[in-house]
């Protein structure tokens, strides 16, 4: 189901009416339409199966033993209490068992379950899910790092914090393996 504009729009001008603002004022007339497309983007992912993606995956062989960790993949999504936004980087690794899939593919899924209203927290866990489910590989590693627009922006307004988070399955659920990924993560900066 697409977002329903009209009713983003709606919203808009009565939360702008509320907080005292006359939405028909130079300035704000255009906001619910802008806000309204901001969302239409935002949450495009909510109808996106993110193992689509991975359909289209490349045999290897047996197991090659090798890893594969993508860096430093930007995304944003919105924090499903505040409806603010949430902006950092997402670190995938995994182990290919007998197929993996093209590179840009692993962006593409970040992008497609970070388009919701989210949780850092359940985002790492449904990107390590999609990984293990649309690769079938012998591990995978998710780990997040994130700002958060509701801790920075009001309550506490820790502007220079961020949330780190952290998912794993298979033989990248071992201690040592972890670490040594991390290590690779951090090597990159």
């Amino acid at each position: 189901m697409a977002v329903d504009r009209a009713r983003i729009e709606a919203a808009v001008t009565e939360i702008l009416a509320a907080i005292g603002e006359d939405p028909a004022r130079p300035g704000l007339q255009d906001t619910p339409r802008r806000v309204a497309e901001t969302y239409a983007e935002f949450f495009a992912g909510l109808p996106v199966d993110p193992v689509d993606h991975l359909r289209d995956t490349i045999p290897v062989g047996p197991h090659t033993g090798e890893l594969v960790l993508l860096r430093d993949i930007a995304f944003r999504s919105v924090c499903e209490h505040h409806l603010l936004p949430f902006l950092g980087v997402a670190h995938l690794a995994y182990v290919p068992n007998e197929r993996v899939v093209g590179l840009g593919k692993l962006p593409a899924v970040v992008d497609a379950i970070a388009a919701r209203p989210q949780m850092q927290e359940r985002l790492t866990e449904e990107i390590a899910e999609a990984l293990q489910t649309g690769l079938a590989p012998l591990g995978v590693l998710v780990v997040l790092d994130a700002v958060h627009g509701c801790v920075a922006a009001r309550g506490s307004r820790q502007t220079a914090s961020s949330t780190v988070t952290m998912a794993s399955r298979g033989s990248l659920a071992e201690p040592a393996m972890r670490a040594e990924i991390m290590a690779l993560i951090g090597s990159g900066r």
